[in-house]
């Protein structure tokens, strides 16, 4: 039975699942984004929540923790100046885990791990514009049809 046994082995060695989450939030940090498996994702989000946790507290023991977890200052700046504040009124559930698909190699299934507050942030796309081709084609069609 696995009573107080958190978290997931990701079928990994303790070194190479802590080197990984490391990897991770230090990638989910630079990019606000990614695109991973299920469970990895799942297992990422307690590790970011900590993280902006850390961000909110803004001292310098803070800090050192969040880097001796990160391994990078420029990660650990770009944490406690811009992420952080983003969540100062907010108490917890930071990131977002979206299902995204299924990988096409081995059909393991893929998330979209985020942060939230990113949407507004997020580019969003303009809707396509029709070109006169294709609209001067479409009304010959129509006039051809009710001719014919």
């Amino acid at each position: 039975m696995r009573h107080l046994n958190q978290g997931r082995k990701l079928n990994r060695t303790s070194a190479h699942r802590k080197a990984l989450l490391k990897n991770m939030v230090l990638a989910l940090i630079r990019h606000e984004r990614l695109r991973t498996t299920d469970a990895k994702a799942k297992e990422l989000r307690r590790f970011a929540d900590r993280m902006v946790t850390l961000g909110k507290q803004n001292d310098l023991a803070a800090r050192r923790r969040a880097f001796s977890f990160i391994q990078s200052h420029d990660a650990v700046k770009k944490l406690f100046d811009e992420i952080a504040p983003r969540f100062k009124e907010r108490a917890g559930g930071y990131t977002r885990v979206v299902k995204f698909g299924f990988r096409r190699g081995d059909a393991a299934p893929l998330s979209i791990i985020e942060f939230t507050g990113s949407e507004e942030r997020a580019k969003t796309k303009k809707p396509r514009k029709k070109s006169a081709k294709k609209t001067e084609q479409k009304s010959e069609r129509a006039e051809r049809a009710a001719a014919g």
